[in-house]
């Protein structure tokens, strides 16, 4: 007589070993048990349950934790097989699990090994889209394990994100975190996670600034990174590209000799750079990691700016600028400001900060006991947005979108110089390097980690003084920002 044990779910271990412990006790050796999962149809010849008992069994340690994660794997015969150890086990062989040449723990190994590696590929190639819902923004990913894995990886997501609300839908299972609790459902489509968000040509720029084309090794990278999750990976798009490239830049970088490294270390938190992270998170977790410091800074700024000026979708203001206007400063300085786009005299000249703020940073900056010669100076924009009113070019702010397209080109150039503080000044900037809305007024004077994982001191933008009503206003602003500027240099 044939016995059927079912199962509620297809990894779940406690069921597993609840039913086995009861076929041992009724002494059902595995080639007299079916094993299935419920919904699915039961055998032709399968005639009884399995009987049920909570009866401990004393089996090697070795074999509860790998049988706890092979049983998630997608094998239909891996229940029997398990059963089959076991029984073996509590039959009088004890030192099963040490015979490494035994079929059985060969296929057992094989098991444990690949549920692990495709946890491994979900930690690394999760991608989440922010999406806003009735009660505020979530975070949602599509992934296609190739295991039964959703419920099991669930807590590693919660950890690392546990202060966001996310769901992750694959095709078998849906795991959803509201901030509190885990609630787990059907699975769905592909097309119910959003195919790209704000955050997409960030998550490229990062991809392409760690790239190193010296160690470019195809087939390692093809197993690394399988195809079958390349539509899901935003930087993916930007790989044949890369790798076309690799051997000109190779020897470009030949060419060129060695160059010194960084003089100023990255003092930033390293976060795992394959994990997820969604457009925006809380103060306390970078979207990224402190990106790489690149062999040769200056060359890196350069690339930087050849990557701007050659793009075809620019902004339809850009084309309305004179030049884009990038960054000016010491690689590696300690100070890196960021402000939010070059005014009319920055347009003209092609320099940052030149204008009426500019002079006014420096006036502050020469009393604050600070450098500008050793410091950074850079915009959210690269290009002025204006109003043409006659003669006149009356600036505009730029807006979200704005902001969104040049932030890739924001952290590049922040990972090239390696500051110890950026310095965003004004609500346009302090959103670029932080991709949050913060009250400038409020968060004035904290520190807040940045998109790059670099710490972030925020204050106003001098133009903000420049607009205070009257001269007392203006000079106790002035004492204030000065007054800043002092402690982002003291901090950094």
């Amino acid at each position: 007589m044939i016995h059927l044990a079912t199962l509620p779910g297809p990894a779940d271990f406690t069921a597993w070993r609840q039913a086995a412990r009861g076929l041992v006790a009724a002494g059902i050796p595995p080639e007299a048990v079916e094993w299935q999962v419920a919904g699915e149809a039961a055998g032709l010849f399968a005639e009884a349950p399995a009987p049920v008992s909570m009866a401990p069994l004393g089996v090697p340690r070795a074999f509860v934790e790998q049988a706890t994660v092979a049983i998630r794997h997608s094998d239909r015969e891996r229940f029997a097989l398990l059963y089959g150890l076991l029984w073996r086990l509590v039959q009088g062989e004890r030192h099963l699990m040490q015979m490494a040449t035994d079929p059985a723990i060969i296929r057992l190994s094989t098991l444990v090994k690949a549920v692990r590696r495709d946890a491994h590929k979900m930690h690394a190639f999760v991608r989440f889209r922010e999406v806003q819902a009735e009660d505020g923004p979530r975070h949602v990913a599509w992934f296609e394990p190739d295991h039964h894995i959703e419920e099991a990886e669930a807590d590693f997501f919660v950890r690392r994100f546990a202060s966001l609300r996310w769901s992750i839908v694959t095709p078998r299972r849906s795991v959803a975190w509201d901030g509190q609790a885990l609630a787990f459902g059907p699975g769905g489509r592909r097309a119910d996670v959003p195919p790209d968000d704000a955050m997409e040509p960030l998550w490229r720029a990062y991809y392409v600034s760690i790239f190193n084309p010296a160690r470019l090794k195809p087939g390692a990278m093809r197993a690394e990174m399988p195809r079958k999750y390349w539509r899901n990976l935003p930087e993916a798009a930007e790989i044949p590209r890369l790798m076309a490239e690799a051997p000109r830049r190779v020897a470009e970088m030949v060419a060129r000799g060695a160059s010194a490294p960084n003089p100023r270390p990255q003092d930033a938190r390293y976060l795992d750079a394959h994990l997820s992270a969604p457009a925006r998170v809380p103060a306390d977790m970078s979207l990224f990691t402190a990106l790489d410091a690149h062999p040769d800074p200056e060359r890196a700024l350069a690339d930087l700016r050849q990557d701007l000026l050659s793009r075809p979708d620019l902004p339809d203001f850009a084309a309305r600028a004179t030049q884009p206007v990038f960054g000016e400063g010491a690689v590696g300085a300690k100070l890196l400001f960021v402000g939010e786009q070059p005014g009319d005299e920055e347009d003209i000249a092609g320099r940052p900060f030149v204008g009426p703020a500019g002079r006014l940073l420096d006036r502050a900056l020469e009393q604050a006991g600070v450098a500008r010669a050793e410091t950074y100076m850079t915009n959210a924009v690269k290009h002025f947005k204006y109003t043409p009113t006659g003669k006149r070019r009356l600036h505009q702010s730029p807006d979200a979108g704005d902001i969104t397209y040049y932030r890739p080109f924001l952290a590049r150039e922040i990972s090239a110089v390696g500051p110890r503080m950026v310095v965003a000044l004004g609500a346009s900037a302090l959103l670029a390097v932080t991709g949050r809305k913060l009250p400038v007024l409020k968060t004035r004077g904290q520190v807040v980690t940045g998109l790059t994982g670099h710490p972030v001191f925020a204050t106003v933008h001098p133009s903000y003084l420049l607009r205070l009503p009257d001269p007392a206003l203006q000079a106790e602003g002035f004492s204030a920002f000065v007054a800043d500027l002092r402690s982002a240099h003291a901090k950094a």
